[in-house]
C-alpha cells in the first residue's frame, strides 16, 4: 500500500522547521527550502551557506547559474528578470541588473517563483554626463554616444550603447549598504561609474533621482567596498 503525505507549507511549527532547516546538507538544498514560502525563508538564513558565485549569462535568456564553492556544483534558475539586462552588482545576497535604458533592478534570486525584486532610480543626464569622458545623451529612449577622433571633434551622429557596453559609460558596479527588504534599516545604493572620479547614490525606496559625489581623487574609481 502506497501512503501520500501532503505538507501545509506555512502550517508547520516554526520550531519544526528549523530542525529541519538545520539538517540541510548543502547550498543547493537549502535554496529549495527557501523557495517554497516565505515561512521557510525565514526559518533558513541563506546567509550561513555558501559562497554561491554568479556565473556569466546570455541577457536573451532567463536561466542564470551560480556555482557553490565547497561543493563543487553548479546551481541552476530561472530567472525571467535577467532578461535584457546585465549584471552589476552583487551585495547583501541581492543581485543589480541593468538593462540598455540605465535602469536598475535589485533582485534577490533566492525567494522563489515570486522573485523579490526592488527598481532603482532611472540614470538621469547628470549620470551619463559624469560616467564617460565621451559626450551621451538621450535620444528617443535610447542612450547614445558621441566618440571623440584625434582632434577632440564629437561625432555628429552617434551610436546606441548597445546592452553589452552598458556597464563601460554607466554603472560598472553597486553596492548595497543593507538588503533593500530589511526591517528597520535604511539601504543606499552607492554606484561606481564606468569612466569618473565621481560616484553616485540613492537611498532605495526613497530617493526619486542619483545624487552625485565627488571624490576628490585623481584617478577613477575602481571599486567600492562598504564597512560597517
Amino acid at each position: 500500500m502506497a501512503y501520500s503525505i501532503v505538507w501545509q507549507r506555512s502550517g508547520l511549527p516554526e520550531d519544526l522547521l528549523e530542525s529541519i532547516g538545520q539538517r540541510l546538507a548543502s547550498g543547493h538544498d537549502v535554496a529549495s527550502f527557501r523557495s517554497a514560502c516565505s515561512p521557510w525563508r525565514v526559518t533558513v538564513p541563506f546567509a550561513t551557506f555558501g559562497p554561491l558565485l554568479l556565473l556569466p549569462f546570455d541577457p536573451d535568456s532567463d536561466h542564470v547559474g551560480f556555482y557553490y564553492v565547497s561543493k563543487k556544483k553548479v546551481l541552476s534558475k530561472t530567472l525571467p528578470d535577467v532578461r535584457g539586462k546585465v549584471a552589476c552588482g552583487s551585495s547583501c545576497g541581492w543581485l543589480a541588473l541593468m538593462d540598455e535604458a540605465a535602469s536598475v533592478t535589485l533582485l534577490n534570486p533566492f525567494v522563489g517563483a515570486c522573485a523579490l525584486r526592488v527598481e532603482l532610480s532611472l540614470a538621469g543626464e547628470h549620470v551619463a554626463a559624469a560616467s564617460s569622458l565621451e559626450r551621451v545623451s538621450r535620444v528617443h529612449g535610447r542612450w547614445v554616444l558621441y566618440a571623440t577622433n584625434g582632434y577632440g571633434d564629437a561625432d555628429a551622429v552617434g551610436r546606441a550603447i548597445k546592452l553589452e557596453d552598458m556597464r563601460d559609460v554607466f554603472f560598472r558596479e553597486i553596492v548595497l549598504s543593507a538588503p533593500p527588504n530589511a526591517a528597520g534599516r535604511e539601504c543606499v545604493a552607492m554606484a561606481m561609474l564606468g569612466c569618473s572620479t565621481e560616484v553616485v547614490f540613492c537611498r532605495v525606496r526613497v530617493d526619486s533621482a542619483w545624487t552625485l559625489l565627488d571624490t576628490k581623487l585623481e584617478f577613477s574609481v575602481g571599486s567600492i567596498v562598504y564597512c560597517q
